[in-house]
């Protein structure tokens, strides 16, 4: 078995990981996160794109453990925003990881635009790092903003994200629908054939 070090402390996003590499036949690697290892300096996330963040976040944690890290960046991207909240997602309000108040001033920004423009993109941005090796993904999923949340599966602005193709939030889908069709799910998707060649 090979050790990968998921860069967070995140729960669900290590039982994500977990799930699409069950799904995709992946054995032989056992997934800890940052509570399982000593604590280490975290770089501050100043990059100007997802990728930076992410490939800056597993260079950091490989450093650190020696162990094969995967990391990922990700946030909601709002075309009427021109792109906003983007790297700031988790901080849009202010505190890091308020995703209620987050949210609140996302409604509130968006409150008289119609419906035509309320178009958005999750994106993640995941990279892994192993020795030398460095591979870094890019997902996307596709939505619109409601005006109200609704649900309370998932974290972050998934209450107010209505993915194309469903007529439910992604607060709102079952967690192997939202893996099948998430932003993050997409990326690491793409680290598959790079984190089998770790388990073998």
């Amino acid at each position: 078995m090979a050790d990968v070090l998921v860069a967070s402390r995140n729960r669900k996003k290590l039982a994500e990981l977990r799930r699409v590499l069950d799904a995709a036949g992946v054995s032989g690697l056992t997934l800890l996160s940052l509570d399982d290892v000593a604590p280490f300096d975290e770089a501050p996330e100043t990059g100007a794109t997802f990728e930076e963040n992410a490939l800056a976040k597993a260079r950091d944690g490989f450093r650190a453990s020696g162990i094969a890290t995967v990391a990922d960046d990700s946030g909601l991207e709002v075309d009427a925003l021109n792109g906003m909240p983007g790297v700031l997602s988790a901080r849009w309000a202010g505190a890091h990881g308020g995703d209620d108040a987050n949210t609140a001033l996302l409604l509130a920004q968006l409150r008289d635009v119609p419906a035509a423009r309320r178009g958005a993109s999750f994106v993640s941005a995941c990279a892994l790092v192993a020795g030398t090796r460095e591979v870094v993904v890019r997902g996307v999923w596709r939505g619109v903003i409601t005006r109200e949340p609704r649900g309370s599966g998932g974290f972050g602005y998934d209450p107010v994200f209505l993915p194309e193709h469903f007529d439910r939030t992604a607060a709102e889908l079952t967690p192997a629908e939202k893996d099948a069709a998430s932003h993050r799910g997409r990326a690491l998707a793409q680290l598959v054939p790079a984190l089998r060649a770790l388990g073998r």
